[in-house]
């Protein structure tokens, strides 16, 4: 097709009414699903985009790129890794003349429909994406609708989408191998949700990293970042007999209230318990006692996402690449455990 095709294009292809195919590409109710996913193939071999977006994905007349949180709200306010991350976001995007638009929903299936909404109707030239799950529905629709995205995520399971990642593998080395060389034999974790891929990640590098120094697999209980469900976690750790001599934190705040429970439980902590918390921040530095923590600059990293993404949007080719290794900041809540 020479020229630029249409909604009727895809109607007469699919033979459908307008309407639907309007319903289809909007995310909205009023199509089956199996003619839903028939109208956005066939409007993807088409080669369709909205109005004022080129065929070859250039920034036109949206100026501003999307971010969808998957989560409940409340949890942001809890989170300071993610208010660092926006404000680096935030920071690169501003210096471009570039807004940024930000989207709370209740799952993946909302994030997927927001990503339609916004691209069949220009609101946004691009997106970047958080929380990568393993398998991730959103790599598939994002790489079949055409919406330029960058993952944060990977570098597995990112399809044909780029990604900025971070090493998981040898960070959770260094955390272990630090712990063991301080004595402690018995090490367990708080971590994220188990169908997030950086959660995988970390697990499989602290299970090779105990075996490395022969010892047994650490016990892992997943949560979903909450500080309820981190203190229940903390709880059944330390209830556990032979108790753990020290607990790796998959996010500052569930290091900090793995730190409330062990406190109130009457437990010393480093010298009953060491705790180490992922992703530093202001929490861990006013914990007393100050939480040793992985640290990496968190909105340097926000900023090289979206230098990366305007580029991406531009036309320009993006490779999947690392980001800094994180480091890990030894504070006073780590030390030898008690006889």
């Amino acid at each position: 097709m020479t020229r630029r095709p249409t909604m009727a294009d895809i109607a007469r292809e699919a033979g459908v009414s307008k309407g639907a195919v309007s319903y289809a590409l909007n995310g909205r109710t009023g199509v089956s699903a199996s003619t839903r996913r028939r109208i956005v193939r066939i409007a993807g071999e088409l080669g369709w985009r909205p109005y004022g977006i080129t065929r070859g994905g250039r920034v036109t007349r949206a100026d501003a790129v999307g971010l969808v949180l998957a989560r409940p709200a409340r949890f942001l306010a809890l989170e300071p890794f993610m208010m660092a991350l926006v404000s680096g976001v935030e920071a690169e995007l501003g210096r471009r003349k570039v807004a940024l638009r930000l989207q709370v929903v209740r799952d993946h299936r909302e994030e997927i429909s927001t990503y339609r909404r916004w691209w069949t109707g220009a609101h946004v030239d691009g997106v970047l994406v958080l929380d990568l799950a393993a398998p991730d529905e959103r790599v598939t629709e994002l790489a079949r609708c055409g919406l330029p995205a960058l993952v944060l995520g990977g570098p597995d399971g990112l399809g044909p989408l780029p990604g900025l990642w971070s090493d998981d593998t040898t960070t959770m080395h260094t955390v272990v191998d630090h712990l063991v060389t301080l004595g402690h034999r018995r090490i367990a974790r708080i971590a994220g949700p188990a169908r997030l891929r950086h959660t995988a990640t970390r697990t499989a590098a602290m299970t090779h990293a105990l075996q490395r120094h022969r010892l047994p697999p650490g016990v892992v209980i997943n949560t979903d970042y909450g500080g309820d469900e981190g203190a229940a976690a903390a709880r059944r750790l330390l209830d556990r007999r032979p108790r753990p001599t020290a607990i790796i934190c998959d996010s500052d705040v569930l290091a900090v209230v793995a730190l409330g429970v062990a406190t109130r439980s009457g437990l010393a902590v480093p010298g009953g318990l060491s705790l180490v918390a992922w992703d530093d921040s202001a929490l861990c530095e006013l914990a007393r006692p100050a939480l040793t923590a992985v640290s990496r600059d968190v909105a340097a990293y926000g900023a090289h996402a979206a230098r990366l993404l305007l580029q991406h949007v531009g036309g320009q080719p993006v490779a999947t690449r690392p980001e800094s290794l994180p480091r890990l900041v030894v504070r006073h809540s780590t030390a030898r455990p008690d006889p």
